[in-house]
């Protein structure tokens, strides 16, 4: 497969997404499709909640109760597997095609923590964009936040100085 496997967000009837989580790890085992059906989520936070008698402890929370994260690549057969998963209402996404999430999306959810972008500039480098409406452009590194997985680039565009926010992934070292 050449296609990479992008986010998905599907839609559970609410109290049902560790089941369908659950149901659809199941069935890719189940089939032997690793390939096309990768990650399969249901976003939490950890939060401390008093109890009525005063004790302290941790409670897990949904972030988006009523929907589960899938990483697939989008086929006739992924698609049947999570549509036709008991307590799938359906895909997110404009009519009857799934939108994948943007990286940008990806990124602000925080789906995927654990995975390392390699940074082999550091401030002042220069740099060039290669890929979004900017690419090709050249510019200097002014700050780079690895939580947002953001860089700021110093452009210069028509003759004058402008600062873009990037993601990580859109930029390279260059030597100019």
């Amino acid at each position: 497969m050449s296609e990479e496997a992008k986010w998905y967000v599907i839609h559970t009837y609410s109290g049902y997404e560790n089941k369908v989580a659950q149901t659809i790890l199941k069935v890719v085992e189940n089939r032997k499709l690793h390939a096309l059906i990768t990650d399969v989520i249901v976003p939490t936070e950890t939060a401390n909640e008093q109890t009525e008698s005063g004790k302290w402890h941790e409670v897990e929370h949904k972030v988006f109760p009523g929907y589960v994260l899938v990483k697939m690549i989008l086929t006739d057969d992924s698609w049947y597997v999570v549509r036709n998963t008991r307590g799938v209402t359906g895909f997110v996404g404009p009519g009857s095609k799934p939108v994948p999430l943007t990286d940008r999306e990806v990124a602000k959810l925080g789906v995927e923590r654990g995975k390392t972008v390699e940074v082999n500039f550091a401030v002042g480098d220069n740099v060039k964009i290669s890929a979004g409406p900017m690419e090709g452009f050249m510019g200097t590194v002014q700050s780079i936040d690895t939580e947002s997985m953001t860089v700021d680039v110093q452009v210069s565009m028509f003759g004058r100085e402008t600062l873009a926010t990037l993601e990580l992934t859109q930029v390279v070292k260059s030597e100019f």
